[in-house]
């Protein structure tokens, strides 16, 4: 038979057998074993003894109570567990936000970024289209003053022509009269002093302030030397002679418009005197000195 200390002695034994966390629902179960205990220590003592069916009994209800201890255990360990995930939760909720906070900020940067290359590629875009139109104003005023250029080249090239046609549309009297007047006054002068002598009979030709032929200018009485002595009659018109009149009839001018010319050493004082006073000098060539 049990002895009261013997029971209490394996009690306590039992009880220093089980390790457990100190919580308050430990308390709540060591209180209620604590009080099954003594139930069955008062059982004991009023029944005739303790058997083996008191042993087994207290048996059984120590290890019912282990495991009922064992499941709170299990379900304490599950809410800290989930407790604890829950504090990690709320742990990392403030970083995640500070991670989308920072993701908000990058992503509205590199939009800002993106807005100011985009404007800056508008601009640039816009610069380089002002300076294409800018040079395609260039281009065509270019153009526009080459164009003008030839038209006026073209339309000098059309008088001169007009002016030869005219100038060459002379009668054959007219042109042999004018190869012997230059070949009289300017045999021995160079190509430009013939072409001269030619250009002032031509120019008074045009003038309407002389006669309108050429045999007419040559022949007014007092005009020129080489018809009042009669040379013009006796000269050989030499093939240099003949070329000079003909780039004077195809418009080579040198005169500037002069109508007269006289050599001065040849020329009567009175002549000269006449020259001197009533006429504008231009220039002289070779042994020529030539007015209007």
């Amino acid at each position: 038979m049990l002895t009261l200390r013997s029971i209490l002695q394996q009690i306590s034994q039992f009880l220093r057998g089980i390790t457990v966390k100190v919580t308050k629902r430990m308390y709540r179960s060591s209180a209620v074993f604590m009080a099954g205990a003594a139930v069955i220590t008062v059982i004991a003592f009023t029944s005739t003894g303790f058997g083996s069916s008191g042993k087994n009994a207290l048996t059984a209800f120590a290890e019912t109570r282990a495991l009922e201890d064992a499941t709170d255990d299990e379900n304490v360990e599950e809410e800290e567990t989930a407790l604890q995930a829950k504090v990690q939760i709320n742990l990392t909720d403030p970083k995640m936000q500070a991670q989308q906070l920072a993701g908000n900020l990058l992503e509205k940067e590199i939009i800002q970024k993106q807005e100011l290359e985009k404007e800056s590629f508008t601009r640039v875009q816009r610069m380089n289209e002002q300076i294409a139109l800018e040079e395609e104003a260039k281009r065509q005023a270019q153009i526009a003053a080459e164009e003008a250029k030839k038209a006026e080249e073209e339309a000098a090239r059309k008088a001169e022509e007009e002016k030869a046609v005219h100038a060459t549309s002379l009668s054959d009297d007219d042109y042999n009269v004018l190869l012997k007047i230059v070949q009289a006054e300017a045999g021995i002068c160079d190509d430009e002093g013939k072409i001269l002598v030619a250009n002032v009979i031509l120019n008074r030709v045009k003038s309407g302030q002389f006669p309108s032929t050429v045999k007419g200018v040559v022949y007014s009485p007092s005009q020129f030397s080489p018809v009042s002595n009669g040379s013009i009659n006796s000269v050989k018109v030499t093939s240099n002679t003949i070329e000079c009149v003909n780039r004077a009839l195809a418009g080579e001018d040198y005169s500037d418009g002069a109508l007269y010319f006289m050599y001065r050493r040849g020329s009567r004082s009175g002549a000269v005197s006449w020259f001197d006073s009533h006429l504008t000098y231009l220039f002289q060539h070779g042994n020529h000195e030539f007015f209007k």
